[in-house]
């Protein structure tokens, strides 16, 4: 067995026992481009090897989205299958594991009617609404994981040959999930226990507020007691751990959807349903967006901010270190699945309740006394460089470095 072989078969180890952790008995859904299917082939076989019940793949094929987005009828844009939709909510219901292979093109819908976009995400938002509240609150164990495809190897490597440029991606891939190295499961274990005492001195310190500087960035965020810093291992409702986002590195919590305050500038383009967004940046008053700019994207960005009242205000604060292997590599991967384990980011959208004490009990209202914003949508982007500073005030006034020049100053 060759070299990338071997790696490739760790890291499909890695997303099932590991990103997963699939239990014996379990339903596994995959959704994955039809590209990837000899790699699906492999999940599969493993999958059942680990007592999986069923595995059921969805398939995409990203040039039927985007001849839907050119040629359907606006009453097409707003069809979403309800079959998919209570069918995704029914097995959720029933303890099942999602897989998502992410292979984005960022470029897939430059030339596409950005409204036309927004409407479909729009449609497919609402439509998945009650399934994705199982997502949010942790409920069952699900996972991102890459897949390089041609399209999206070129626009990171655009002097490569197309073979070359998705052989580049992979050793990428491989290096920001540590299967390049040996036992990369226990490798992610003492990884996940590093993020988890980050979290835990945030959570003993209680900061209401983060006070964020740095170029273009001068943003107040408070945050409510009731919540908590989490890293990316969460325990679903058979009290299973996994890790939703493979590669990870971040520590993260929800803010008080009215205590944003100030301007931020994004430091890397955000991938946003096949549309990048480049150097945009937003101001907060009382929590919305009441200003934004953007050198490109600004019809796509302002689609996302109108997709419902939730999505102009945040509902995610993820703190990650210049200092990190994704960053490390200095390249753009232009997705936000590794974007976004390489700076510190916020998200504009729907907040998780994972993050909140008893959260998964609670009702809409108990929520909305703390600040949780709720919304169809849930978009990180990134904020984070080598020139920011962070810094936390605690209840009593005092105020404590978190981060200086991109990494923990503890």
């Amino acid at each position: 067995m060759n070299t990338f072989q071997v790696q490739l078969n760790r890291y499909a180890d890695l997303i099932l026992q590991v990103g997963l952790n699939l239990q014996k008995g379990q339903r596994l859904i995959i959704n994955a481009p039809i590209s990837a299917s000899s790699f699906v082939q492999e999940i599969t076989r493993k999958a059942y090897d680990l007592g999986a019940k069923n595995v059921i793949v969805d398939y995409d094929d990203e040039q039927l989205r985007k001849i839907k987005i050119e040629k359907a009828p606006e009453e097409g844009l707003k069809d979403f299958p309800q079959w998919k939709a209570k069918g995704y909510l029914e097995m959720a219901k029933e303890n099942m594991a999602l897989l998502n292979l992410a292979a984005p093109n960022p470029e897939l819908f430059q030339d596409s009617d950005p409204s036309r976009v927004a409407l479909v995400n729009k449609t497919a938002g609402e439509a998945m609404v009650d399934f994705r509240q199982f997502i949010s609150g942790g409920r069952i164990n699900w996972l991102i994981a890459a897949i390089p495809t041609k399209e999206w190897a070129k626009t990171i490597f655009p002097e490569l040959k197309n073979d070359d440029a998705v052989s580049k991606l992979w050793e990428q891939i491989f290096y920001t999930t540590r299967v390049d190295q040996e036992n990369p499961v226990a490798l992610w274990k003492e990884h996940i226990s590093l993020m988890n005492m980050k979290a835990n001195y945030l959570n003993n310190k209680k900061y209401k507020t983060l006070h964020y500087k740095g170029p273009g960035t001068d943003l107040t965020i408070d945050i409510h007691t009731q919540t908590k810093w989490m890293c990316a291992e969460f325990i679903n409702d058979q009290e299973v751990h996994f890790v939703p986002n493979l590669p990870t590195e971040e520590v993260f919590t929800i803010p008080i959807k009215t205590g944003v305050n100030g301007t931020v500038s994004s430091t890397k383009p955000l991938n946003y349903g096949g549309n990048l967004i480049q150097n945009f940046s937003l101001t907060f008053k009382e929590g919305k967006v009441v200003d934004f700019r953007a050198e490109q994207g600004y019809e796509v960005l302002k689609n996302l901010l109108n997709t419902d009242d939730g999505a102009s205000y945040l509902g995610e604060v993820a703190l990650v270190p210049h200092d990190s292997p994704i960053s490390n590599t200095g390249i753009v991967f232009n997705n936000t699945l590794f974007d976004e384990n390489a700076s510190c980011h916020i998200a504009l959208g729907n907040a998780l309740k994972i993050c909140v004490e008893e959260g998964k009990n609670m009702t809409k209202e108990e929520l909305e006394i703390i600040g949780y914003n709720d919304s169809i949508t849930h978009v990180d982007f990134m904020i984070g460089s080598g020139e920011l500073d962070i810094d936390g005030e605690r209840i009593d006034g005092t105020k404590e470095p978190i981060f200086r020049k991109g990494n923990w100053a503890f």
